[in-house]
């Protein structure tokens, strides 16, 4: 992702408002991507489908059911997003361009047959709904599933103008499809959503195919064991699953949800201001993007570059010095601007639960979830910079920490009611994080030393 903030930085040395907008606007909406997107996706198809008078149960169906849509596809298809970037990233590096976009297609077919596994699997248990239901749920599925794939590759490429273009239209034809079939009740607006999402993926991998032309179609290079870090694949699923995992317990366990459609419950006392709140997320994600991705880069390929060019202790002493200096001006500045979001939401906590329509006893969960993933965006910046250091091991780690703890809180949290609802995802974020600040500083000061002499 670097590329892309590399790329939108110029806006920043314009040194005027405008120009610092432009950069935090871009930056912000492709950083968060599909993940808050499709967030504010859902919400106005629900609320633009309410005002027309839609039965609100079949509404809420629709909502509910997409946010299964994503954990599932995120916990799924996020399996390969880490271990296939790194696998991209060795290509470039060695300048084998034209095996990008066959290994991609191979990719995208495996999460495809994935995604058609797990839902064969889980079918029988959707047998009270209608044959439509199912099938538009599992077509959601197989392309959700691929998004997340193609939107880390497509980040990386520096025509921001393109990206934002492709949700544009990817989103309001969602929304806009979905309107359209409402009166075909939750399949409908389930097979809108789709459309829509199916349009953007085709865009998305128009502009792959144009970036990384190819005479091959299909490739599984990634997959070799030597090629393939499937530590990486371990990572995704354990960190994008402690990610969801509160939600999870809140949904089944029977005291804290109710049935919605087939097996799919909801908590109607933890799930409504926690997507919202998520929606915090995106200065502090446009903060990472400019200042740890494009900075830091800068700074780690100097180092890098100065010991493979073999270049003076003094040198390359000066050079870790200063991207030791750029990871705590950048970590603060991401703290900065998300210290200040968090506070302003929190400020304006009770304007924005009723704009949404939500009662006034969700606003202890909503400023806890606030402050929850404000703390994500930190342990995002800490995890970025041990994947740029190779501690595959201390991320997975960290993932497993996140995971366990997330579940051991929660649970714990349920006991004690709801006034502390949310605050074991806030206490496991913090504690991941505090340990993943311990490992970074621990990696730091042992640079020099794992770098000249762990060489094989």
């Amino acid at each position: 992702m670097a590329g892309i903030g590399f790329e939108l930085r110029k806006f920043l040395q314009k040194d005027s408002f405008l120009g610092f907008f432009q950069a935090y606007g871009y930056a912000g909406i492709i950083n968060s991507g599909p993940w808050v997107l499709s967030i504010l996706g859902v919400v106005s198809i629900g609320i633009l489908s309410i005002s027309l008078n839609t039965d609100v149960r079949l509404v809420t169906a629709f909502l509910i059911s997409v946010t299964y849509l994503i954990a599932c596809s995120i916990i799924l298809g996020g399996w390969l997003q880490l271990m296939f970037t790194r696998f991209v990233s060795d290509l470039l590096f060695a300048d084998q361009k034209e095996d990008v976009l066959p290994n991609l297609m191979g990719a995208l077919l495996i999460t495809t047959m994935t995604s058609l596994l797990v839902s064969s699997l889980f079918w029988p248990l959707f047998i009270d709904t209608s044959l439509g239901y199912r099938l538009i749920m599992l077509s959601n599925l197989m392309v959700l599933s691929n998004i997340w794939i193609l939107v880390v590759m497509l980040s990386g490429l520096r025509s921001y103008k393109l990206i934002l273009g492709t949700f544009f239209v990817g989103y309001s034809l969602s929304i806009l499809v979905a309107l359209l079939l409402r009166n075909y009740g939750v399949e409908g607006l389930l097979a809108g959503f789709c459309i829509g999402q199916s349009v953007m993926m085709y865009l998305m991998l128009a502009l792959l195919v144009r970036e990384y032309p190819s005479d091959r179609l299909l490739d599984f290079s990634f997959l070799h064991k030597k090629k393939a870090f499937y530590s990486l694949a371990a990572t995704s699923i354990i960190y994008n699953f402690g990610i969801w995992a509160d939600k999870i317990i809140f949904w089944f366990n029977p005291l804290t949800s109710e049935a919605i459609i087939g097996p799919i419950r909801s908590s109607s006392t933890y799930d409504p201001p926690i997507f919202i709140a998520y929606l915090a997320i995106i200065p502090g994600m446009a903060a990472f993007l400019l200042r740890m991705e494009a900075d830091f880069v800068d700074d780690y390929d100097a180092f890098f570059n100065a010991i493979k060019k073999g270049e003076s202790l003094t040198t390359i002493q000066r050079l870790k010095k200063d991207m030791i200096t750029t990871i705590e001006t950048s970590i603060l500045e991401v703290f900065k601007i998300q210290l200040i979001t968090a506070i302003t939401l929190i400020y304006t906590a009770d304007q924005i639960l009723v704009y949404f329509g939500f009662s006034d006893i969700y606003w202890t969960l909503f400023v806890v979830y606030v402050i929850a993933v404000s703390i994500q965006v930190l342990l995002l910046a800490i995890n970025n910079i041990l994947y740029y250091l190779d501690k595959r091991k201390m991320t997975l780690l960290l993932a497993i920490l996140f995971a366990v703890s997330n579940i051991i809180f929660t649970t714990i949290s349920q006991y004690f009611g709801s006034l502390f609802y949310g605050v074991g995802y806030a206490s496991s974020i913090l504690l991941t994080l505090i340990v993943g600040v311990y490992l970074v500083y621990q990696t730091l000061n042992k640079l020099e030393y794992e770098t000249f002499m762990l060489q094989r």
